[in-house]
């Protein structure tokens, strides 16, 4: 009999430290960026595979006297088109001189034993 803790893929938890949900495998929140779990062997390790999708934008008010107010929204839909999730991701305002970048990112996780 295998002593090795089998989890369920796409099983998540809450991050002890900022409280966002994770998967369930994760060592490092990837929201905060702590670890999550001590003592793990690397053989329970679970670091992204490879990242599948990967989007990078900046944005800049185009004249001198105008500001914007920016959301950025990310949302998920599955293989029907209907969302399964949608979330505020950060909100703000932009004065001539300043810009953002945004970047989204889709990480792929392959969990050993899998």
């Amino acid at each position: 009999m295998s002593t090795v803790n089998q989890r369920t893929p796409g099983k998540t938890r809450s991050c002890p430290h900022c409280r966002a949900t994770i998967l369930e495998s994760a060592n490092v929140c990837p929201g905060c960026r702590h670890h999550v779990r001590s003592g793990a062997s690397s053989s329970e390790s679970v670091f992204p595979s490879f990242t599948a999708l990967k989007v990078d934008g900046t944005i800049k008010p185009p004249a001198a006297d105008q500001v914007w107010e920016y959301s950025m929204v990310v949302s998920i839909r599955n293989e029907r088109g209907e969302e399964v999730a949608r979330q505020i991701v950060g909100v703000g305002a932009l004065a001539a001189s300043e810009t953002r970048t945004f970047t989204l990112a889709v990480e792929v996780f392959k969990p050993e034993g899998r």
